[in-house]
């Protein structure tokens, strides 16, 4: 087993605190994928159609700007990447995470935190962005106790 980095966004706190429990299940580094401008709760209102986070789910082509790119990818093995699911998919800027890296030869296990959808399309959505990864679906964490997520981790 190699090195493992978990890297997630998290637009509320939950997937982080997720985020959290994997990274130190797994003996993982932690990398929190943070967009430029951050999300208000306006932004987030996934009820209001001209909401921020909307208007980027409705527009596949649209990536949000990341704060930062100094992340080094390449002394990884492993990415373990969790976000909250939007819209039945990762939000863009996830795209936009993987589009700033060359993950060439990385396998990339997806993890999640939903209000109840699951992973959707999602991996077929992400594999564009990095064409030479391995990407595969995990698990959704919302629920999942610290037990839970041990358990998960040992099968990966």
């Amino acid at each position: 087993m190699g090195k493992r980095l978990v890297a997630y966004f998290s637009a509320s706190g939950v997937t982080k605190k997720a985020a959290e429990l994997i990274a130190s299940a797994a003996g993982a580094d932690l990398y929190e994928i943070r967009p430029k401008t951050p999300y208000s709760r306006a932004d987030l209102d996934w009820m209001d159609k001209n909401s921020r986070s909307s208007r980027e789910m409705k527009d596949k082509k649209y990536r949000p700007e990341l704060a930062d790119t100094e992340l080094s990818v390449q002394e990884y093995d492993e990415i373990l990447l969790g976000f909250p699911i939007w819209w039945y998919v990762a939000p863009t800027i996830i795209n936009t995470f993987l589009e700033a890296y060359d993950f060439s030869g990385k396998k990339i296990t997806l993890f999640a935190t939903s209000g109840g959808s699951g992973f959707g399309n999602t991996v077929k959505e992400l594999q564009p962005s990095a064409p030479k990864a391995v990407i595969r679906e995990g698990r959704l964490c919302s629920r999942l106790s610290k037990q839970e997520i041990s358990k998960w981790v040992e099968t990966l």
